[in-house]
């Protein structure tokens, strides 16, 4: 949890006044439950040791640490290779999850709802840029790669907005939450806990009713092996609780036995829950599922043993090599060369006894050389790993076998890339969770208007949001019947706001085969629409909209083409109409003449 928002970071507020203990009456959350509450959550980590353990070890591989999970096992003064095959896989994926990174596209489900829906579609990028989602994203990718499992926190803190209240993302650690074990999903949990580690000092500073209970942590917690020397001594565990009873979700703070918040303490929260939606505020981005847990298993579990492999033959070849660079010798007890001279390398004379040089009394220790059994199998293992984890040399732009097209690299690595492709799509469904979750919010929160900076293909637009048109619209009466309320329901839709290399090279290969095969010429129109029905490609409604114009833009050319045709013909009549009573009109003589004759 960010200290900078720890106090009063979940309260809400009443007549624009923030609510404290003494506002509460009949305080149904104390310490009796406090400590069931306690004891739940003991038998939750018990139930979580496992991942835990396993989501620590995975770090020290990420880190190229793994030597000290099996360091036991080498003999000391061996070499201990770490190689980069793992790591240069995973941040790969996560390359290829930020190409991707996701936007959200409203869709209403009803017809009324679209102008809403229009509105919500271009607010929440602005929400999740003000929350710096990117970073959010980014942090949650790693975890998923690394233990299989990335956690988003969607909650509203009241002191964003200048104390108006905003949305507020957070990646949450897996080492800091627990649920109920056994369960595959985080909403069928009965309860659904957070800690976190404050000091002391701070927690004393923003709530002055622990003072002098601060002595031990009651909460044991897993931890990461740092580089550095962490101290927790002067640390409390702060947990959130989240519970769900009688169909709403509630909410309690505590630390040791001391109540910070609950949300049932509250008169109004005890009726209407914490949050409206009733959901826990966590989505859960799983890589690989594992049946009966909510966490899955990521690339560092799968590919950890063939890493390990990798490094152990690095490890006899380069113990091999040194063996074979340093000379060594045989020399007898009683031999007649001087051995100290004999090691000495600066010595430019070496005394022998006697009238041999002895070489009967020193001899070179011969290295034989590796069966290339050992460099065969570290290279079958590299594959290995590259093959499992799906990062072949032309998904990095490397290839191999003479391909040297430009179309043909970029069709290997598309075809190379459904494997990221699958575990983006799940990102994304994760992501279309968190803006359901985000609009809920907005549902519940968002009683004042809001402004917000857009900035599109028009330039900069300014939009106003507040929960009107969000909450349950009347649907009038029939017959003199009531027919109730109807509440506004959205769908999202995850695009890529950022276009891979590939996807745009394509994207620029598509527009040039169109422009070639003449779909943007007018009279071409019609047949470019009905091929166009027919495909199905990124911008297709652009491509279709601009034919349509053109189209568009050639019927009326030719209609006024044809107009100033029937114009032409026209005035061409009424000239060839008034050349007879011209012609008459001149062959007359005038009254002038007719005087004069």
């Amino acid at each position: 949890m960010d200290q900078s928002i720890l106090q009063n970071e979940f309260l809400p507020k009443e007549n624009g006044q923030m609510l404290n203990a003494e506002t509460f009456s009949q305080p149904i959350i104390g310490v009796p439950e406090i400590r069931a509450a306690g004891e739940i959550l003991r038998k939750y980590r018990a139930g979580k040791a496992n991942l835990e353990k396993r989501v620590i070890e995975n770090e020290q591989w990420f880190k190229m640490r793994h030597w000290q999970q099996f360091r036991k096992k080498s003999r000391s003064g061996d070499p201990e290779p770490a190689s980069g095959w793992l790591f240069n896989s995973i941040s790969n994926k996560h390359a290829d999850a930020m190409d991707n990174f996701p936007e959200p596209n409203v869709l209403p489900r009803e017809e009324s709802d679209q102008a809403t829906a229009r509105v919500l579609g271009a607010v929440l990028p602005a929400i999740l840029e003000r929350t710096r989602f990117e970073d959010t994203y980014s942090q949650v990718w790693w975890k998923k790669l690394k233990s299989g499992t990335g956690i988003y926190g969607v909650f509203w803190n009241p002191q964003l907005g200048n104390g108006l209240g905003d949305i507020d993302i957070r990646h949450v650690d897996m080492l800091n939450i627990f649920w109920e074990p056994g369960v595959a999903d985080l909403q069928d949990s009965r309860n659904l806990f957070t800690v976190e580690l404050i000091d002391n000092e701070i927690l004393e500073e923003q709530y002055p009713q622990l003072r002098g209970t601060l002595h031990t942590a009651t909460v044991d917690m897993g931890r990461y092996l740092y580089d550095d020397s962490v101290d927790t001594s002067e640390k409390s565990a702060v947990v959130d609780w989240y519970y769900k009873r009688n169909g709403l979700l509630h909410y309690c703070k505590f630390v040791n036995e001391t109540v910070l918040f609950a949300s049932e303490n509250d008169p109004v929260l005890r009726q209407t829950g914490w949050y409206a939606h009733g959901k826990y505020p966590f989505v859960a981005d799983v890589l690989f599922p594992d049946e009966g847990t909510p966490a899955g298993f990521g690339y560092v579990d799968v590919m950890k043993d063939c890493q390990m492999y990798i490094d152990r033959l690095n490890q006899a070849l380069m113990r091999h090599a040194l063996m074979a660079s340093r000379k060594r010798y045989f020399i007898r007890d009683n031999g007649s060369v001087n051995e100290k001279e004999f090691a000495d390398w600066s010595r430019d004379f070496i005394h022998v006894a006697g009238s041999g040089l002895g070489e009967d009394s020193i001899r070179e220790v011969k290295i034989d050389s590796m069966d290339n059994l050992v460099p065969s199998l570290l290279s079958q293992k590299i594959d290995e790993l590259k093959e499992t984890s799906g990062n072949r040399d032309f998904s990095q732009g490397s290839v191999t076998g003479g391909v040297t097209a430009a179309s043909a690299i970029a069709a290997l690595q598309e075809a190379g890339s459904k494997l990221s492709r699958d575990m983006i799509k799940g990102g994304y469904r994760a992501f279309a969770q968190v803006n359901y979750l985000c609009i809920e919010l907005i549902r519940q929160f968002y009683t004042e208007p809001r402004c917000f900076r857009i900035s599109g293909e028009n330039g900069v637009e300014f939009r106003y949001l507040d929960n009107r048109a969000l909450m349950p619209q009347s649907q009038g009466e029939a017959y003199g019947l009531d027919l109730g309320n109807r509440l506004p329901i959205f769908d999202i839709r995850v695009t890529s706001q950022k276009s891979s290399p590939f996807s745009r090279a394509a994207q620029n290969e598509l527009a040039k085969e169109l422009y070639t095969m003449g779909f943007f010429r007018p009279d071409m129109g019609e047949q470019a629409m009905a091929a166009l029905e027919m495909m199905d490609f990124e911008g297709k409604e652009m491509v279709k909209k601009s034919i349509s114009q053109n189209l568009q833009l050639q019927q009326q050319l030719t209609q006024m083409q044809q107009q100033l045709t029937q114009l032409a013909e026209v005035a061409v009549a009424s000239q060839k109409a008034a050349q007879p009573e011209e012609e008459a009109a001149s062959a007359a003589p005038t009254e002038e003449q007719e005087a004069a004759s």
